[in-house]
């Protein structure tokens, strides 16, 4: 990498050094921890009492940080959704000054939009499709539009496909949030890019997604059901993406990717 590295130099750059990624499910989380052998903070970062995880460690030359909401302290189940996932981006780009933010997880698919189960992609823009205003402005405050940042030759170095975010703190789809996705024009939908994305924005930290396909939301079968279902299958292919992704960024600049 030490000629990437002389490359970054001259365009008065650095190669990226820490990197914060950002994980919904411990399922999700785990196959990516034991693949860079990453170690759970025992001293936390994060202020006493919340239930936020971080794993971290060195995998070549980057540091890698890979954080989790943690559980619920009542019900016991993973802090999925917006809310968590903004708060413990603001506090991990507080506490750790990364480089670049990495959200990574599984989705919903559309096969209108040619999406399918086990399909990973790299998101090139993000919305929300259930925060309603319909006040001028406040309406596009409510979608929140947002970039990601581009990386086309991370793009094409691993043949990943590319669309659209909608992100929305139900695993269902009503009608109405139906129409907005559509008019978001996502192919995938979530539950944190969004919330994520706004907190990268507002403390100008470069982000890109990596979202794996788990149910199709148009496929006539239950979300729920079909979510569980592939799961596993999912989490093992986003497993081997990311670290593909990470072995990419290795030694790169920003401008590189």
């Amino acid at each position: 990498m030490a000629d990437i590295a002389e490359e970054c130099a001259v365009t008065d750059s650095k190669p990226i050094s820490t990197i914060v990624i950002i994980i919904a499910m411990r399922s999700e989380a785990l196959p990516l921890v034991n693949t860079f052998k990453l170690l759970e903070d025992t001293d936390s970062l994060f202020p006493v009492g919340v239930p936020w995880v971080r794993y971290h460690g060195m995998y070549k030359d980057l540091k890698i940080n890979i954080i989790w909401p943690g559980k619920d302290r009542t019900l016991g189940v993973d802090s999925v959704g917006t809310i968590s996932a903004s708060l413990v981006t603001y506090a991990s780009v507080l506490a750790l000054k990364p480089d670049l933010i990495i959200n990574t997880g599984t989705a919903g698919g559309f096969k209108a939009k040619g999406a399918d189960i086990g399909d990973v992609y790299i998101v090139s823009e993000v919305a929300f499709h259930d925060r309603r205003i319909p006040i001028p402005i406040f309406d596009q405050y409510g979608i929140g539009f947002r970039k990601s940042f581009a990386t086309p030759n991370l793009v094409t170095n691993l043949n990943l496909k590319v669309d659209k975010l909608s992100t929305g703190d139900s695993l269902e789809m009503s009608p109405v949030e139906k129409e907005s996705i559509e008019n978001n024009d996502a192919a995938i939908k979530d539950m944190e890019g969004a919330a994520i994305a706004y907190v990268a924005d507002i403390l100008s930290v470069p982000i890109i997604f990596i979202k794996a396909v788990t149910d199709i939301v148009d496929g006539g079968k239950p979300t729920a059901e079909e979510f569980l279902n592939n799961l596993a299958a999912v989490t093992a292919t986003l497993q081997q993406k990311v670290t593909q992704v990470v072995e990419f960024i290795n030694g790169r600049c920003l401008e590189d990717l």
